[in-house]
């Protein structure tokens, strides 16, 4: 091929390449020339992971926008700040994520993922609720979700408190909980078995089974793995010896021993 035959063909392809551009600037400029003149007529919301537990709703969410961000009805499309209504929801502390965006047909749409609680704190009268990460949001009323409860000598000040807690004490045994009660969900067995924590005056943890009378003394949430490992070993070894609710206690504080009374 001689050197004039490749620059007729290079030309030929920035040619190409150009009408291509210019095509797609056309076509971006008519679709926002097209959304310049579409009115917001209509919200759409979706809220994943609903299906068990709802700590918010379609309701929720409009109202959120509102009190906020204002009334969207009538409003061009391309005037909508999505970021803006993104921050105010992602703010909201049962919202772990929200996305929005605008279809052609003037539709705002809101799609949200709700924290997934794996523990709720009863201290009093009031009810939190934490996720996998130790994030604490508070309960509403007439929405629950079936997670191990944990009460008495809870050492969080959770009174109007929303996010991780803040101070050191806190948020370390917040951490050593979580660790906990991830280990619980790990393990479906004891997810299932243990419905309640108590925590004593001293900050130790009495683990409460769904079936049989024993209560479980675990101590401080530490040593985990060792500790339900003893507790496997009182199921399979010392139940089938001694037989189902033979005992009121199992201690488990001490390194490798199954104290029973």
């Amino acid at each position: 091929m001689n050197p004039s035959e490749n620059i007729i063909r290079t030309i030929l392809r920035a040619g190409v390449l150009a009408g291509i551009l210019v095509c797609l600037a056309v076509a971006y400029g008519t679709a926002r020339a097209s959304r310049n003149g579409t009115l917001c007529e209509s919200l759409d919301i979706t809220v994943k992971d609903s299906t068990e537990s709802r700590f918010v709703t379609e309701r929720d969410i409009r109202e959120y926008i509102v009190a906020e961000y204002g009334n969207i009805d009538g409003i061009p499309v391309n005037d909508l700040d999505l970021k803006k209504i993104e921050t105010i929801l992602d703010a909201q502390s049962a919202i772990l994520k929200s996305e929005a965006y605008c279809t052609t047909d003037g539709k705002l749409n809101i799609s949200v993922t709700q924290r997934k609680p794996v523990m709720r704190f009863q201290k009093g009268n009031s009810s939190f609720y934490a996720d996998g990460n130790g994030y604490i949001f508070p309960m509403k009323s007439g929405r629950a979700s079936y997670v191990v409860v944990i009460d008495g000598a809870i050492p969080l000040g959770l009174d109007g408190k929303k996010g991780k807690a803040v101070s050191g004490k806190e948020g370390e045994w917040l951490r050593r909980m979580t660790e906990l009660v991830n280990y619980m969900l790990e393990h479906r067995i004891w997810e299932e078995n243990i419905v309640q924590i108590h925590v004593r005056e001293n900050g130790d943890l009495i683990l409460i089974p769904r079936d049989g009378r024993e209560k479980f003394i675990f101590g401080k949430p530490v040593s985990i793995k060792e500790k339900f490992t003893l507790m496997d070993c009182y199921y399979t070894g010392i139940v089938p010896a001694k037989g189902k609710d033979c005992y009121g206690t199992v201690d488990l504080r001490y390194e490798g021993q199954i104290i029973c009374k």
